[in-house]
């Protein structure tokens, strides 16, 4: 089927103006570069709290919300069994250092066992000189001088084992005596921390546990954190976390300030990548932070990497293959800066005069 002429100078005209239509110029203006990061307050050195203990949660000493100075009582725990081992504990340290230097001691009877050696040895050693003095002289039998020889020998190595004895005894003794000394500190310890009490002056923010139920050391009881500073809490992809310093500006918007932006200061970076996230986190402090504030508010931040306050810029939809523009003589080869979320800037191969033509999708 044939078009009539004029239909087909219509198409013409259509795909004349819009070809003119997505010629642009590039634009000098202020470009800023960021990094996107999810963000997440919470309250600054905010812990959760463990009991060293394993028992029945008896008394709150404070409920959620409630201002906590450094040492003030927090939750109080009731088990006996730390009473009991503290004084199995004290009974073993009486039993170790009684092996150690009492009057029973272990090391006595090596002691015991030594004199007796001595005397043995001194006997033999005296038997031996004697009987080796008259064969010399030619008097008594070899038999008889040999078994003078052999006992004063054996002395000699009994009395050396039982040295040996005396000192690996005396060490293992030391030893044991050690260990029942700090098992019997560690109980004591034990037998303190059934009060569990504030390590910061801040605020008490959950308390996981109700009086009646069992507490363990594997399970946080409670969290406490400071009360008038808060930290944002920002998660970094893997691929931009390089490009972040310490006193970078960040751009924050919390979800419960609608569109409101604040203003903060990055001032940590955790070197340590989360393998199921493949995040890092970092963190960043106010410059003037929001009146009311609560652990866990959600939002949105960028954090600033570069800007320029005039940039040559095109729109990211223009570039051909990362590093190519289409001009109206053909594709160019073209250096990019920095760049946004929108828009590119060029360093080198075009100017501010250059036809652009858009790239066909």
């Amino acid at each position: 089927m044939k078009y009539p002429s004029f239909f087909w100078t219509l198409f013409l005209l259509f795909v004349g103006c819009s070809t003119k239509n997505e010629k642009i110029h590039p634009e000098i203006m202020s470009l800023t570069e960021s990094v996107y990061a999810s963000a997440t307050i919470q309250p600054d050195s905010l812990y959760q709290v463990y009991s060293v203990v394993t028992g029945i949660l008896d008394r709150v000493w404070a409920e959620e919300g409630d201002a906590v100075a450094k040492g003030d009582r927090i939750l109080q725990i009731t088990n006996t069994s730390p009473e009991l081992s503290m004084k199995n504990s004290e009974l073993a340290l009486q039993l170790a250092k009684e092996n150690y230097s009492g009057s029973a001691a272990v090391l006595k009877g090596i002691e015991d066992e030594i004199r007796s050696a001595e005397l043995n040895l001194k006997n033999d050693s005296i038997n031996f000189f004697r009987q080796k003095n008259l064969w010399s002289q030619n008097i008594g039998s070899k038999v008889e001088f040999d078994n003078r020889k052999l006992a004063y020998e054996l002395s000699q190595n009994t009395l050396n084992l039982l040295n040996r004895k005396y000192q690996r005894t005396q060490n293992e003794l030391q030893t044991q005596l050690k260990q029942a000394e700090n098992n019997f500190k560690s109980s004591m310890t034990m037998n303190k921390d059934f009060t569990i009490t504030s390590k910061i002056n801040g605020k008490v923010y959950a308390i996981y546990k109700d009086p009646g139920e069992i507490v363990n050391p594997m399970e946080p009881v409670a969290a406490i954190g400071k009360s008038a500073v808060f930290v944002i809490e920002l998660l970094v992809d893997e691929v931009d976390i390089v490009k972040l310093k310490i006193g970078q500006k960040v751009l924050l918007t919390l979800d419960a300030y609608n569109s409101e932006v604040f203003e903060a200061t990055l001032n940590k970076i955790y070197p340590r990548k989360d393998e199921r996230t493949q995040t890092f986190k970092v963190e960043a402090l106010f410059d003037n932070a929001p009146s009311t504030l609560y652990p866990g508010l959600s939002g949105e931040g960028n954090i600033i990497i570069a800007k320029k306050n005039e940039a040559l810029t095109i729109p990211k939809e223009y570039l051909i293959d990362g590093s190519k523009v289409l001009t109206e003589n053909g594709e160019v080869q073209v250096s990019i800066g920095l760049q946004n979320l929108d828009r590119v800037e060029i360093l080198e191969g075009i100017d501010k005069n250059t036809v652009l033509l858009k790239p066909r999708e």
